[in-house]
């Protein structure tokens, strides 16, 4: 029996590193591993608090430098294949327009290119 897909936009990988700040701390919380309309996985060196929720920024390839600010709540983590690393996924809880408009062309973007 195959996986069903049950996220509510899809998700386009990232084949550049793209690292995601925690603007609280200006550490990076991890390395973008893909990323939505409404979420991310994040693949870092440590497991993120249960529930627990970010203040992020992130620079997305081809959008001119431009940093997206995003509010992104833990939903889940695990050990990643690779020892030491933790795949967690978060829940977008808050963006505003201009970055969810520049979050939206990316996107679209993505869909048909290298990033």
């Amino acid at each position: 029996m195959g996986t069903i897909e049950q996220r509510g936009a899809p998700r386009r990988r990232t084949r550049l590193p793209i690292p995601v700040i925690d603007t609280m701390t200006d550490q990076i919380l991890g390395q973008l591993g893909n990323l939505s309309a409404t979420g991310m996985m994040l693949i870092g060196g440590r497991a993120p608090n249960s529930a627990a929720v970010y203040q992020v920024s992130l620079s997305l390839p081809g959008a001119d430098g431009a940093m997206v600010l995003v509010g992104i709540q833990e939903q889940w983590n695990e050990p990643a294949t690779t020892l030491g690393q933790t795949w967690s996924g978060y829940r977008i809880v808050a963006i505003n327009d201009r970055d969810a408009a520049q979050l939206d062309r990316w996107l679209e973007h993505a869909a048909s290119s290298e990033y």
